[in-house]
This record gives C-alpha cells, structure tokens and sequence, in this order.
C-alpha cells in the first residue's frame, strides 16, 4: 500500500464534509432571515436573539468550509507535514467567535429588561420549531462525518449546531411563558434571549479547549497507540516498541516509532525491516498519515521490555 493510497481516503471523506459546511450555511442562512424578520415583526427578543445567533452559524460555517479547502491540500515543500494544522486553526476561531457572539446576545437582551412592551405574537414561535428540526439533521450528521474524518472544525460545528437546538428551546420557553401571561412573564422573552447568550458562551469554551488540546500535540486515545504497537510487532525480526508517539497535523497523525532490533542487523536490513513497519501501520491504521521509524538495539531479553 503506498502513501498515496492511504490518503486518498480522506480526500473523498473531506469532500463530504465540504458538502455538509455548504449545506449549513444555506440552511443557517434561511433560518436567520426567518427568525430575524419575524421576530422583529412580531416583537419577540427570544427569537431575534436565536436569528443573531444563526446568522453567526452562516460566518462559523463558511469559516469550516474555507478551512476544509485549505486543510485537504496536498503537502508542498514549504509544508511537509501537510496543511492540515489550518483546519484546526479554524475550530479554533469558531470558539472564539462563539464567545463573543454569546456575549453580544445577552447584553443586548438585557437592554429592554424592565421596558413595557406588548408581548410577542404567537406565529413568532414557528422558526423555532424549524430551527429544532434543521439543526438536529445538521447536528447530527456533522457529528457522523467530523468523528469520521477526524475534523476539528467540523466537530465544532457540529457543537454550535446542538447548541442552537437548545438555544431555540429556550427562546421557545420564554416566548411560551410571555405568552401564557404577558403581565407576569413579560420580561421571561428578554430573559430567553440572554439565556440563550450564555449557552453560547460555554458552548464557546469547549470548543476552545478541545481544539487548543489538539494544537498542543495532545497524544490520541490509548487504545489507538496500542493499535500502533501491534501493528510493529507483527512484523518479523521486531522484538520490541521502545517508544511511541503520535500528534494531529489535521484530519490524521503523524507517527514516531522508536524500534527494537537485533543488534547485529547490518543497516540495510534494519533499514528494510523499519519500511515494513511503516508500511504495516499506515495498512492497518486509516487514521495515520506517516510514520517516521527510528532503529535501536535491542538490549536482550534479559534487559529488554
């Protein structure tokens, strides 16, 4: 199997990934002007907050889908290890721009707390509904396709997509209650939309820490490394994984493998049997990109692992 085999699946994986950030910015960018135009219509904060918070997910979305492009180039000489680092980069904007957006959300709902208004209208409540509906498809297939792909941008997409779900239930709550009462509840819509803010906030936060996580060459789970350590030895002629290390550079790992050998191994056939190792890993594990093998003695049985 050769190197340029072991990536082309996840070339084609990018690609879907590309069609479904596409498809969150058309479908995000209908549901802000719905939400937007009529809850201004119909005097509704809860609902002009989730449409603000949507028109975000249009930016968020096209951020993922520019970082996906870039993220899926080939490695050049000025980038060995690829462009995939540019992806994670982007999951890391996105958490960024969450944050601030949620911070925008519920000041601004706050501004009218304690004016007298008249309640919202009752079709205000319909592009929450919507919202609900679109955003689970979309949450739930960005989830699918980012573990998949290993795509940090597109998992964090996926998380503000969940948290719009929960943002439209709350807008819908609060939008309920002002309803069932307007002279007891009529702040709860002002209410709604600053809860909705502060979901934001938090969702903003773990997509932060989860990419920053990947940026500092955070190992991989370790039941993947294991993978990699009985991949090497079965190889004949290993008799043993001194040490093992893995980092992210995008939608894979790049590998280090220090390799036991025989001691009396001329280069050529410690270099030969380092090449089947690599060769061996990159077949049996998607999720690498390469693997650079360095050879050691082995100490014997006695010293050894």
């Amino acid at each position: 199997m050769s190197e340029l085999a072991a990536m082309q699946p996840y070339s084609t994986r990018a690609d879907s990934g590309r069609r479904i950030a596409f498809a969150g910015i058309v479908a995000s960018g209908a549901l802000a002007i719905a939400k937007i135009l009529i809850g201004w219509v119909g005097g509704s904060t809860s609902v002009i907050a989730d449409g603000v918070e949507s028109a975000g997910d249009v930016f968020t979305s096209g951020i993922v889908l520019f970082g996906l492009i870039v993220a899926s180039r080939p490695p050049d000489q000025e980038h060995p290890y690829g462009h995939g680092r540019f992806e994670m980069l982007t999951g890391l904007g996105i958490g960024v721009i969450l944050g601030l957006v949620g911070i925008a959300i519920s000041v601004r709902s706050l501004d009218r707390v304690g004016a007298v208004h008249a309640p919202p209208q009752l079709y205000t409540i319909w592009p929450l509904f919507a919202s609900i509906a679109v955003k689970a498809t979309l949450s739930t297939l960005k989830f699918r396709v980012g573990r998949r792909i290993r795509s940090a941008a597109l998992m964090a997409d996926a998380w503000n997509d969940s948290v719009d779900i929960l943002s439209a239930v709350v807008a819908l709550t609060a939008v309920g209650l002002t309803l069932y009462d307007p002279a007891q509840f009529l702040a709860a819509d002002h209410f709604g939309g600053f809860a909705v803010g502060v979901i934001v906030c938090f969702t903003a936060i773990r997509v932060v820490r989860d990419t920053s996580l990947q940026l500092m060459d955070t190992m991989p789970d370790p039941g993947l490394m294991q993978q990699l350590r009985e991949a090497a030895l079965r190889v004949p002629g290993v008799h043993g994984v001194e040490k093992c290390y893995a980092r992210k550079t995008g939608f894979q790992y790049h590998v280090d493998l220090h390799l036991e050998v025989d001691p009396d191994m001329t280069v050529r056939e410690s270099h030969d049997l380092a090449h089947l190792v690599r060769m061996q890993i990159l077949a049996s594990a998607d999720w690498v990109a390469d693997v650079l093998v360095h050879v050691e003695p082995w100490p014997g049985p006695d010293n050894g692992n």
